[in-house]
């Protein structure tokens, strides 16, 4: 083992230690679009929070609800669903969090203040006129009537980390109301351990699934643009049109998705926003995409469900470094040692130099965003890296 490596390995878990440390929270709450509210009158509430201490993104670091949300929420059985729970607690975590947030565009989305003067990803300036057609073609804006009408609902982020390997969750992910998945993670052959439901495939083109018959039946379709070509892509899948060109893409993209119109939507961009510059604190360079800015699809998934759903858990995020024969991810057969010395590499990097961290498998604050959810959300299947 060469000796930088053997410092590398030394050091990761005093550097896991740390997040570990600065990552053990308390979330805050106000509105989409609106002023913050007035300061509460209630001096236990006021003290604790002018007497708490906060990390340099504005997250109180003393991981407790006020006495009245804890009795309102400890009073409920497992079986009941917590009505404002995941508001509730980001409001006793982060006090700049602003809840209300549609989850997808609308043809209002020109009304969306926070998002009009940022370009993809982080808004849809340059954009507005491709997005309205594909609104317009679409008619639908929504999850569904039925899931739209609910007074409560629990949702599910599932991960694709091996993590999630052997571990029998199938039919507790199934229980959520809200199954999101991520880009072509695939369902069948593991619905053991990832379950059989899909409300909405999260993707952008060159992570969409390109066998038409991977797709599951009656599963929402939500778009993520990172640059204005995938709005172009986004056009010619609507429109059922022959791509003519894929200059511009990183890989291979789909040449069509099995969706009707109505059943594609567009990730409300705001999301990646707040979660790459509130939430994790990546360098803003002038909202611009560029180096190190970009949050994984993970972390905007979780914010989107923050901002939408009462009750939010994930499943199947991170790598279990301690385990080199573990796969990589669920479905495939690439296994843990096959990054592990990536791994520590980039974190030495991302520690650093943050403008490199657009190359690392798992990003240090990533990494602290996670550790920070898992300890004020419901987290099944964590992981201990290093």
């Amino acid at each position: 083992m060469k000796a930088t490596h053997k410092l590398l390995f030394v050091l990761c878990p005093m550097l896991v230690l740390v997040f570990i440390y600065y990552s053990s929270g308390k979330l805050h709450l106000y509105v989409w679009g609106q002023k913050p509210p007035p300061v509460s009158e209630d001096i236990g509430s006021e003290n604790r929070i002018i007497d708490s201490v906060m990390d340099q993104q504005g997250f109180l670091l003393d991981g407790k609800l006020p006495q009245e949300l804890v009795y309102k929420y400890g009073n409920l059985t497992a079986a009941n669903c917590k009505q404002g729970y995941a508001a509730a607690k980001m409001t006793a975590i982060y006090p700049k969090f602003v809840q209300p947030a549609p989850m997808f565009l609308d043809r209002n989305f020109k009304r969306l203040a926070k998002v009009t003067k940022f370009l993809p990803p982080f808004g849809f300036k340059s954009q507005e006129r491709i997005i309205d057609t594909i609104l317009t073609t679409t008619k639908k804006y929504g999850l569904s009537p039925e899931l739209d009408s609910m007074s409560c609902k629990r949702c599910i982020i599932v991960g694709n980390g091996g993590i999630l390997a052997n571990k029998s969750l199938g039919p507790r992910i199934d229980e959520y109301d809200v199954v999101v998945r991520l880009n072509e993670a695939p369902v069948k052959g593991y619905t053991k351990d990832v379950g059989t439901k899909t409300t909405m495939r999260i993707t952008y083109p060159e992570g969409a699934i390109q066998k038409s018959e991977r797709y599951e039946k009656d599963s929402l379709f939500v778009f993520i643009a990172f640059k204005p070509l995938d709005f172009k892509w986004l056009r010619h899948m609507i429109f059922k049109e022959k791509l003519q060109r894929t200059e511009g893409f990183w890989k291979s993209v789909a040449s069509k998705v099995p969706r009707e119109p109505w059943e594609m939507r567009i990730l409300n961009p705001y999301f990646i926003q707040e979660a790459a510059f509130q939430f994790i604190g990546l360098p803003l360079n002038n909202g611009v995409m560029g180096k190190g800015n970009i949050p994984t699809l993970g972390t905007v998934a979780i914010t989107m469900a923050l901002h939408n759903c009462d009750e939010v858990a994930v499943a199947g995020f991170g790598y279990d470094m301690n385990t080199p024969h573990a796969p990589l991810h669920y479905y495939e057969s690439v296994k843990m040692s096959a990054i592990k010395e990536c791994f520590l590499t980039q974190v030495h990097v991302s520690t650093s130099k943050p403008e490199d961290q657009s190359r690392n498998p798992l990003r240090s604050s990533d990494l602290q965003y996670f550790r920070t959810f898992s300890r004020s959300f419901r987290t099944w299947v964590f992981w201990t890296p290093c």
